[in-house]
């Protein structure tokens, strides 16, 4: 897990590696090309990191030589803001196209220069404001009877404006709100509705994989989640299992969907019944690596019969011609019988608790040594 600052701006952990990264951040970019020199002309763009998981690409109008991991001074609405240089150089035209972005389309925010001393002093007031800014506003929202969850708030780095990312079902009228935030807070107030999946991404947590969540550490596009992604799965339909923090389907869910869905396409369908003389059987359960599906009698449904499925391929074919088989338990093979291996997993019985012992020494006997009569 980062530090603090980590999880709040993006500041470096002072970890170096072989590929240089900037630490424990959240939507962290590996540098692939650190260990190749990289053109002596500064690029014209920049990835600039800020709080939580909101990064920016600003145009390097004034050529400066930046580097990884600097404070940096950039355009803001109005002002200027305080970020951190994530990406420079020939990583960030491959995270623009990644991205499928156009730079000569794309607003040209400029960066104005490195941060000076009272930059920086100005945007950690600006910081240590936030908490307080935060309270305030759920107070305010909870006593004018708003339906709205204020997850996050983050000021700009010259704390001339702050910014509060708010959670809702519908759409909200806060516009006496933001008169008594601008009236009390003397700054200027912006309100921003973000989705629950991007407010899980800000706040960041651990899933029950015991990760970090994808959606704050490396996923930026939040593609929408069905939970037919968990029947092609073979998943059980339970809500409390498939939801994640944000109450929404894991997005994870559709990790190995393309996979499961091309391995299906060889499987017949699930609504096709396999006709023997003894009655129809219907499908209820499918392996799908394993290649075999398990069939149950209709007037039997509670014991199920395994098929492999080039056997299922041949019955449905069978049928179609006419020929009807006599019973599915005929075409049940033979499991062979797992042959003894050495196990070498426990060769030095780790796990036992009495390994250091020696069963077979034997304890030797002290031999007594006879009473001596005192002489006479």
């Amino acid at each position: 897990m980062g530090c603090v600052s980590c999880t709040t701006r993006g500041g470096r952990c002072g970890t170096e590696s072989s590929g240089a990264s900037s630490g424990c951040n959240k939507l962290e970019v590996f540098e692939w090309l650190a260990q190749i020199r990289q053109p002596v002309m500064q690029a014209e763009w920049v990835e600039i990191r800020f709080k939580n998981t909101r990064k920016e690409f600003y145009f390097n109008e004034s050529m400066l030589s930046l580097q990884v991991g600097d404070i940096v001074a950039v355009e803001g609405s109005p002002g200027h803001d305080i970020g951190i240089v994530s990406l420079t150089g020939e990583m960030v035209k491959l995270q623009l196209r990644r991205l499928r972005l156009n730079p000569q389309v794309m607003e040209k925010k400029v960066v104005y220069r490195v941060a000076r001393e009272n930059d920086i002093k100005r945007w950690q007031d600006a910081i240590a404001k936030e908490m307080d800014f935060m309270r305030f506003c759920r107070k305010t929202a909870r006593n004018l009877r708003l339906e709205m969850k204020v997850s996050d708030v983050e000021c700009q780095g010259d704390g001339s404006k702050a910014t509060f990312f708010y959670t809702a079902d519908g759409r909200v009228d806060f516009r006496e709100l933001i008169k008594i935030l601008a009236r009390d807070l003397k700054v200027r107030i912006e309100m921003r509705q973000i989705g629950y999946r991007q407010e899980a991404g800000r706040l960041g947590g651990i899933g029950v994989c015991g990760r970090d969540l994808c959606c704050s550490t490396w996923l930026r596009d939040f593609r929408s989640v069905s939970t037919a992604a968990a029947r092609y799965q073979q998943l059980s339909i339970n809500p409390q299992k498939l939801a994640g923090q944000c109450g929404k389907l894991k997005c994870c869910l559709n990790y190995e969907l393309d996979t499961y869905m091309e391995a299906l396409r060889e499987f017949p369908k699930q609504h096709l019944k396999l006709k023997t003389k003894s009655g129809e059987a219907s499908l209820q359960k499918t392996d799908i690596f394993r290649k075999i599906l398990y069939y149950a009698y209709d007037t039997s449904p509670e014991v199920f019969i395994p098929l492999s499925l080039n056997v299922v391929k041949d019955i449905i074919q069978d049928n179609k011609n006419g020929i009807f088989p006599d019973d599915l338990a005929g075409f049940l093979e033979e499991k062979p019988k797992p042959e003894k291996q050495a196990s070498y997993s426990n060769v030095i019985e780790e796990d036992s608790l009495t390994r250091f012992d020696n069963k077979n020494k034997k304890r030797k006997k002290k031999k007594r040594k006879p009473n001596r009569q005192p002489n006479a």
